[in-house]
């Protein structure tokens, strides 16, 4: 869903411009260009979701920018709209850490009485130079706090991770599987560096072309990340994508079907799984 939101980095209540990396129309689904009201994408997307999957029950999912950055009431509404469907059982929220106060934390444990609720936090990288570069607008213990603050409510918590910041070593990017393994996230999504057009990431590689994962580096790089990753975190995406028209780099030519076979068939080949290496620390 898209509710018109933006972002604080964007809108000058932390900084402008936002990330360097993002263009939200790169990776929102095409259905939800248009903004129209809630309850009529809610409707559509359904309606679309039972031809292509014969679905029957759903998770509305506010995907493009910062879908806390509003009053708490403001959003109640939203939420509720999109949830005056009989066939919704849920609620997926995308958002920043720095975004969620207390009260609006118990809007999501009230919604939760009822209905599967999952906020998913954007926490990108746990290194704070990264964050900085990024033009994040926050800091890694700023993540920690939000999610900290998220447990015990009845609320499943989801993270975001991109992984191949070139300034990142390979070492490091490992690291980090350990680090969200234990500090109580319910789901991962990762997510590849891409770069695209019309962003401050994507100017500088224009100007001064900088390495970006292949697509055999990048299945490695998972499947290594996945040994070290607590068993118990469940996986909701393992890459990402961006349309052509958008995308500077990495051109892979892979579907999606193609990725999701290649990294499955290397654990196998591997005889490795996710955990193999995992340490509770």
């Amino acid at each position: 869903m898209a509710a018109g939101f933006t972002c604080p980095n964007r809108d000058g209540t932390i900084a402008a411009g936002g990330c360097t990396y993002c263009d939200n129309d790169s990776f929102k689904p095409r259905a939800v260009a248009q903004l129209n009201p809630i309850q009529q994408q809610v409707r559509e997307g359904i309606d679309y979701l039972r031809m292509r999957y014969r679905a029957t029950k759903f998770i509305v999912y506010f995907q493009p920018f910062t879908n806390t950055h509003a009053p708490r009431e403001t959003l109640r509404s939203l939420y509720e709209q999109a949830l005056d469907h009989p066939d919704v059982v849920g609620l997926a929220v995308g958002t920043r850490p720095d975004c969620v106060d207390d009260a609006k934390l118990d809007l999501f444990q009230d919604l939760a009485r009822d209905y599967f609720v999952t906020l998913e936090y954007g926490l990108e990288s746990i290194y704070d130079s990264t964050l900085l570069k990024i033009s994040r607008g926050h800091d890694f213990s700023c993540s920690l706090d939000a999610i900290r603050r998220t447990r015990n409510r009845g609320v499943w918590i989801s993270a975001h991770l991109i992984l191949g910041f070139p300034w990142e070593t390979r070492a490091q990017i490992l690291q980090m599987a350990g680090a969200v393994s234990n500090i109580g996230i319910d789901f991962l999504k990762l997510h590849h560096l891409h770069v695209v057009r019309h962003t401050v990431l994507g100017r500088d590689y224009r100007e001064s072309p900088f390495p970006l994962l292949s697509f055999e580096d990048y299945v490695d790089l998972v499947v290594d990340f996945l040994e070290r990753l607590n068993p118990a975190v469940r996986l909701e995406r393992l890459f990402g994508l961006a349309p052509k028209e958008y995308l500077l780099g990495p051109q892979w030519g892979k579907t999606k079907a193609e990725v999701q076979y290649e990294i499955e068939t290397r654990l196998a080949r591997r005889d490795t799984f996710q955990g193999r290496l995992f340490t509770l620390g």
